[in-house]
């Protein structure tokens, strides 16, 4: 005899590590693009500032000038890749899901990331709105679990949506059977 099976097609009491199906909102395509423009100016104005103040105020010669500048260069093209090309990259792995037995998420940049919280294992829920993601509209959803890994993210949702995913979690978790440890 099989378990029966959920509308997400898995058996009861049986999660899988599975892709989660839904991707988060586009706009947060420009929020990581901001977010890394901003701390790429950052990275990249400490080497600018201190080439522009040694050749105005110490005479330098040209050569410690140019290796300075040289300098300045090496950090601004991969802080320049990293504008450019993180967000579109995190905005194509990062997936999210809930069912009423689990939470799945799967992100990262290089090292990627699924996981997989039983709704059993849930102990808090939480939303987090900066403000950058409020220029957006966006939300981040934490999950904390009785997990050595930590928190599952799901960054980059809709505000709205987010509170409505806060509130099912909630909801499916006070019902669900278990003490979360």
């Amino acid at each position: 005899m099989t378990a029966p099976r959920t509308a997400t097609g898995e058996a009861s009491g049986q999660l899988r590590l599975r892709p989660p199906r839904h991707r988060v909102e586009r706009r947060a395509i420009a929020h990581w693009s901001l977010r890394a423009a901003l701390v790429s100016v950052g990275v990249v104005a400490v080497p600018a500032v201190a080439t522009v103040a040694v050749s105005v105020m110490a005479a330098a010669p040209p050569v410690a000038v140019g290796g300075l500048w040289a300098l300045t260069a090496v950090v601004a093209v991969p802080a320049l890749a990293v504008t450019l090309v993180m967000p579109q990259w995190r905005y194509r792995v990062h997936r999210w899901e809930t069912t009423n037995e689990a939470v799945y998420t799967l992100a990262g940049w290089f090292w990627q990331e699924w996981r997989v919280a039983p709704m059993s294992r849930i102990q808090t829920v939480d939303t987090q709105r900066g403000p950058l993601q409020r220029l957006f509209g966006l939300s981040t959803v934490t999950v904390t679990t009785a997990s050595a890994a930590g928190p599952l993210r799901i960054d980059g949702l809709d505000s709205e949506r987010a509170v409505a995913v806060a509130e099912h979690l909630t909801e499916v978790t006070q019902a669900t059977e278990g003490d979360a440890t």
